[in-house]
């Protein structure tokens, strides 16, 4: 009936009709969650939802409901009143979205729509996620978003139950985060001379300069906007590999300070890396101290993918430092990098994450790590006592195409990821044993924007296949064709009513 797909749902008898004399109660933190439903219902509606003592919406807490959880909901509604309750607000949150998708599809528009009668089929539902993160990258560094995209991107998410924004914000080809102590990364590092046209190694240009950062108050407008709706943004600052973009600002903490370099055009894997040197690791932290100012989320990302070595195994600065260290070899410095940054991070309250890779470094337990090559990464990540967020390229990954046939836009090379792949992706996997199954927080889908340049083009890659994984991450228990497939085909006319593009772009 909607998406995610309701753990349990009963549908009784009559409907529940939203008029100008429609009242809400909510009480205490509840209140909160009553002034998101005027915000997202008014637009569409123009109906006040005014407060009332004897509110035909009632909006109740309960924090003893241990058996909802953080996330889970009540919603009841019959002929006479609409009851949504929960343990937390989050789960309150949760609830008001569902009620969004019983209504008719124009409540979601951003403009009035006259002319509708605004109701609701009588039901019971109860519900609660299986995992506690169900996140969302978005790539805004080959191909910068603009605020009002990330904006729309988080309505977008909450309304399918997503409480993570995920945003990887530097990389080789921009930096579009501000630093005071280091101006430079955004009036330098946020602007490329052209990108690349096809897959990497194409030697084909654009020859279009590309750029774009954000402001701070730009992303503390977007946490604050996030955070009303349920929803958590969790910045990467990528290290030590794809920073070519920092390097070409501030060469001196690579490793040739004599070279000039420019922020990366090409696609793929720079060999550029930062420097082990001791100038390096008090960049990092200015860095997180400004990035953490920004974004309280409780998680940072480090990034720490895709690090070549070639630099560090030339370099005799960063060969004596293996050494000294004891490290068999240079390459598993990422490791130790990783965890020396991620030291910064943990005394400062918070939990560092990074990309998964199976190169023999060793991380700090404390770390989160995302396997994304493969998800047997992540059962060895939860052996070694790591919290897992599961994000393997060939389910969650919605960069590659949706499928074979040779109209499809350009993509990540080497896989299609269809809607059944997508919809199939579970975290964990059956096969895991139990208390490595007890480590995973979670899923996550990625965008990668190497290819994608347009607001429509991001919209045709994301939907449906976010629904799909939207759905299995909340419910697993959801099957592909007996749920996910007639509620999709009842969610296409909301995510038009958002705006969404539907066509090829």
């Amino acid at each position: 009936m909607i998406l995610p797909t309701p753990v349990d749902l009963v549908r009784t008898a009559g409907r529940f009709t939203f008029t100008e004399r429609t009242t809400v109660r909510a009480d205490g933190d509840a209140a909160q969650v009553a002034d998101l439903l005027r915000t997202l219902l008014g637009p569409a509606t123009g109906l006040p939802l005014a407060p009332g003592a004897a509110g035909t919406v009632v909006l109740t807490l309960d924090p003893a409901e241990r058996e909802l959880g953080d996330e889970g909901y009540r919603l009841t509604v019959d002929p006479f009143q609409v009851t949504l309750h929960a343990a937390r607000p989050a789960g309150l949150r949760h609830a008001v979205q569902t009620l969004r998708l019983l209504l008719p599809p124009e409540a979601l528009s951003p403009r009035p729509v006259p002319g509708v009668v605004w109701s609701l089929p009588a039901v019971r539902i109860t519900d609660r996620p299986r995992h506690p993160w169900r996140g969302f990258m978005v790539d805004t560094a080959r191909h910068f978003q603009p605020l009002e995209r990330l904006l729309a991107t988080v309505d977008r998410i909450a309304l399918h139950k997503l409480n993570v924004l995920h945003l990887h914000l530097t990389d080789d080809q921009g930096w579009r985060l501000p630093v005071d102590a280091y101006p430079r990364l955004t009036e330098i590092g946020s602007r490329r001379a052209r990108s690349m046209v096809g897959h990497a190694g194409s030697a084909r240009y654009d020859d279009l300069p590309h750029q774009g950062a954000y402001t701070k108050a730009e992303l503390r407008h977007l946490v604050a906007y996030a955070a009303e709706r349920g929803v958590t943004v969790v910045p990467e600052i990528d290290m030590p590999g794809h920073t070519r973009a920092a390097l070409a600002a501030y060469p001196h903490l690579g490793n040739h300070p004599e070279r000039q370099l420019d922020v990366w055009t090409e696609w793929g894997v720079c060999e550029t890396v930062l420097g082990v040197h001791e100038e390096v690791f008090a960049f990092c932290r200015a860095v997180l101290d400004e990035t953490m100012e920004l974004f309280p989320s409780r998680y940072v990302h480090l990034g720490g993918d895709e690090c070549p070595t070639v630099e560090w195994e030339r370099s005799p600065a960063a060969r004596r430092t293996a050494a000294e260290l004891g490290l068999a070899e240079p390459a598993h410095l990422r490791g130790w990098f990783l965890g020396r940054v991620g030291r910064h991070l943990l005394d400062a309250g918070r939990i560092p994450m990074c990309w998964a890779e199976a190169d023999g470094s060793t991380l700090p337990v404390e770390f989160t790590v995302m396997p994304w090559r493969d998800a047997e990464h992540g059962r060895e990540a939860a052996r070694l006592g790591h919290d897992v967020v599961m994000a393997p390229h060939r389910s969650t990954y919605l960069d590659y195409p949706q499928s074979a046939s040779p109209d499809e836009p350009l993509g990540q090379a080497g896989l299609v990821v269809d809607l059944p792949t997508a919809h199939g992706h579970l975290a964990p996997t059956d096969h895991w044993e139990q208390d490595e199954r007890a480590r995973v927080l979670g899923s996550q889908a990625a965008l990668w924007t190497e290819f994608v340049t347009t607001a429509e083009h991001v919209d045709y890659l994301t939907y449906p296949r976010l629904c799909a994984i939207a759905d299995h991450a909340w419910n697993p228990a959801s099957d592909y064709a007996e749920d996910f497939l007639p509620a999709l085909a009842r969610h296409r006319p909301h995510l038009a009513a958002l705006g969404v593009h539907a066509g090829r772009p």
